[in-house]
């Protein structure tokens, strides 16, 4: 089976077909940096993440382009509240979202546009816009012309226009032909950041932005487009609107995740119910919050809850113990071993992460069983099957994402812990029990677990 997709246009799952054999290019709808990244937000990162490094274990030359969204009428109000120019809340949340995306194990976009660099690009897609008939300057302002384009605005969404809303993104409605009309630049406005264009100083609107970044980085057709469920209308589907009306060929496919909920509602800044990053990283460690965020089908709501997390945790622990215990058998593991095929199939599935972490607890019950065993041969094979796997979801405990996050004290903790089992080693040596067991009970009081093994002592901090 080669890889099939689940395309938003046309609602279904369709194979995979670059425009360029062995080679694939994703634009993912990053981050409005007016705030500081809940889960809800790293959850889009950490799905298309996956996705990323399926497609580059499958073979493809992967062009991954996640922009930045860094002038906004959302930042503008911020910055306006907190008496502090626009780009000081830009610069201070795009930095913690890059410290997040990082945190948790996504790969460096292959580039990551600002909007505020590419005016040049959308002052050249508007006047190709408007030699087109699909737009028209007013009052200012530089409106796209919906009606230009029927009937197909809407087919994203699976709306009708006789059927939409007002726009409603200006605060001044009456410079439109139609108030369903979208503005793709907004006049200058007394305090807000400007930029020259042949229609009068002004800012871009939030469509244009991402048309004019994904064009220039990935070419005018390119594979695939990205981002939350809440961004299919009106923001994909304005993207199409502007693109194709400008005579690009735009995204091939369009792949939407599911929205993280606590409660019954979407988790958003305006309700108040955000669950930032640092404030989880307080109760799971950053790869246990990558497990919870990628196990789910990416099109998949979650609904947040703390036990949900926590048997998240619990679930990634019992492969990493898998992982540890099997490391100190088996030295070398094979990079290369196959991937097992139900695994392969499941990510091939549109990227059925659920079905393929339920072959990587299996091939993993399987190796506890060789341990058991002391059959190091089985061992070897299961341990490279689960590395190889965790791999591709970016959730392999031996990597040095995960090894050297939160070491700076590791390397002491483990000297110190040593030189504990050493004494008690000593003591047991002895027959001195009574000093063993009082060795152990103090480092159980400290948090470190000790397991007694065919191959010495060994430790972990309890969790």
């Amino acid at each position: 089976m080669s890889l099939h997709l689940y395309d938003t246009t046309t609602r279904a799952i369709r194979e995979f077909v670059p425009v360029e054999a062995g080679r694939a290019s994703i634009y993912l709808c990053g981050a409005t940096v007016q705030a500081p990244p809940h889960i809800g937000h790293i959850r889009s990162g950490v799905n298309f993440d996956v996705l990323r490094r399926w497609m580059t274990r499958s073979g493809y030359d992967v062009t991954f382009c996640r922009n930045v969204t860094d002038i906004d009428d959302k930042i503008i109000r911020v910055a306006a509240a907190e008496g502090v120019p626009w780009f000081v809340v830009a610069e201070r949340n795009q930095r913690a979202f890059t410290w997040a995306y990082d945190t948790l194990g996504c790969l460096p976009p292959t580039v990551e546009p600002r909007a505020t660099g590419h005016v040049p690009e959308m002052v050249t897609l508007m006047q190709r816009l408007i030699e087109r008939g699909h737009a028209y300057a007013s009052g200012g302002d530089v409106y796209f012309n919906v009606q230009s384009y029927a009937p197909e605005y809407g087919k994203l969404s699976n709306q009708k226009l006789e059927n939409m809303r007002a726009a409603g993104d200006t605060d001044d409605e009456s410079c439109k032909r139609d108030p369903r009309d979208f503005a793709l630049w907004k006049g200058e406005k007394p305090g807000e950041p400007t930029w020259p264009t042949p229609w009068g100083p002004g800012r871009p609107g939030w469509h244009l932005e991402c048309s004019a970044m994904a064009t220039k980085y990935l070419g005018s057709t390119f594979d695939i487009h990205g981002g939350g469920l809440d961004l299919i209308f009106p923001h994909h589907e304005n993207e199409i609107a502007q693109s194709q009306a400008a005579g690009d060929g735009f995204a091939r496919y369009w792949m939407h995740n599911g929205m993280l909920k606590i409660g019954a509602e979407k988790m958003s800044k305006s309700l108040g119910n955000s669950l930032l990053i640092p404030d989880l990283l307080g109760r799971v460690r950053a790869v246990e919050l990558r497990y919870y965020l990628a196990a789910p089908h990416y099109r998949s709501s979650i609904e947040y809850s703390e036990e949900a997390l926590l048997e998240a945790a619990a679930a990634y622990q019992r492969i990493e113990g898998f992982v540890t215990r099997a490391a100190e058998v088996i030295h070398d593991v094979d990079a290369d071993a196959p991937l097992p095929q139900a695994f392969v199939d499941a990510l091939d599935d549109d990227l059925g992460t659920p079905q393929a972490l339920a072959v990587v607890h299996e091939v993993v019950r399987e190796g506890n069983v060789a341990l058991s065993r002391g059959d190091k041969e089985a061992v070897a094979r299961l341990l490279a099957e689960t590395q190889n796997m965790l791999d591709v979801l970016g959730l392999d405990p031996r990597s040095p994402q995960w090894r050297t996050a939160g070491s700076d004290l590791t390397g002491v903790v483990d000297a110190l812990v040593k030189v504990a089992l050493e004494q008690r080693q000593a003591a047991r040596a002895r027959k001195d029990y009574a000093a063993a067991d009082a060795i152990r009970d103090g480092l159980t009081e400290a948090g470190i677990t000790v397991e007694d093994t065919p191959h010495g002592a060994r430790w972990e901090l309890t969790r």
